[in-house]
């Protein structure tokens, strides 16, 4: 009588399509020439400003404070950077509109799966890139500005600062990347986002206090540097942004199932 064969179990790991979709579009994100001219922009400004404001510093003896020269290089920084993010944001989806239904239907992930990869990638990019320029910023303004090797950064104040602008860029790329799901091409999917972006930017200024607003966050930057924060507003300003993060993750989700690819 012949040994019965043993039988193989194989185990499907449900999370492994959105892992590889996710991993994939890691490396194409830092791959992408949006991408590298993104960071290169962003570091070749924020040394060029380094070195002018340290050249008034030394020989034209205007002085400022460490944090007043670092909220203005930082302030550059997101300014510049908000335009190639956007790109960035909207690209994830829209700019592979010929292959999704490739990806949907041929490779066994869900547009759930898929969108929740893209969405992750984009996140992570975006805010781990501007993280990292940020603290290189802080430590340069850290060593370059100060008087009596003193300086008036605060390490928790830094901190607080980057995981704020790391908040607002994550609502950003969370609506973009939806705007970009429920577009036709990238094009049509900037253009709609920008006008959103000023408008929504426009109405937030009219707002009055403690409503927090795009130019007021900005200003404050500064005094946030230097340790000077109400920890109650920013936990909210957090979670507000948290929130507004996850109902653009939600509109996302519905809007994309229920389109053709």
């Amino acid at each position: 009588m012949e040994a019965s064969s043993p039988v193989v179990t194989v185990r499907f790991n449900r999370f492994l399509p959105y892992w590889a979709v996710f991993q994939t579009d890691l490396r194409y994100t830092l791959r992408s020439w949006v991408y590298r001219l993104w960071v290169l922009m962003a570091g070749l400004a924020s040394t060029g400003l380094l070195l002018y404001r340290v050249g008034l510093h030394t020989e034209a003896g205007l002085f400022q404070s460490a944090a007043a020269q670092c909220s203005d290089v930082i302030r550059v920084l997101i300014v510049g950077s908000l335009a190639l993010v956007v790109v960035l944001a909207v690209s994830a989806i829209s700019g592979e509109r010929g292959t999704v239904a490739d990806s949907v239907l041929s490779r066994g992930i869900s547009r759930y799966q898929y969108f929740l990869a893209k969405w992750h990638a984009r996140l992570v990019v975006v805010a781990a890139t501007f993280a990292a320029l940020a603290a290189c910023v802080l430590l340069a303004s850290y060593f370059l500005f100060n008087d009596d090797a003193h300086s008036d950064l605060s390490l928790t104040g830094g901190a607080a600062a980057v995981l704020t602008v790391c908040a607002i860029f994550a609502v950003i790329v969370s609506w973009g990347v939806t705007i970009g799901a429920l577009t036709n091409s990238t094009m049509l999917g900037i253009t709609v986002f920008w006008l959103a972006l000023y408008g929504s930017g426009f109405l937030l200024t009219l707002l009055p206090e403690p409503w927090p607003s795009p130019q007021r966050q900005l200003a404050r930057l500064h005094f946030m540097l230097q340790g000077q924060f109400n920890s109650e507003l920013m936990t909210q300003l957090l979670l507000g942004c948290a929130g507004l993060s996850l109902l653009a993750a939600g509109v996302g989700l519905i809007g994309f199932s229920r389109r053709d690819v």
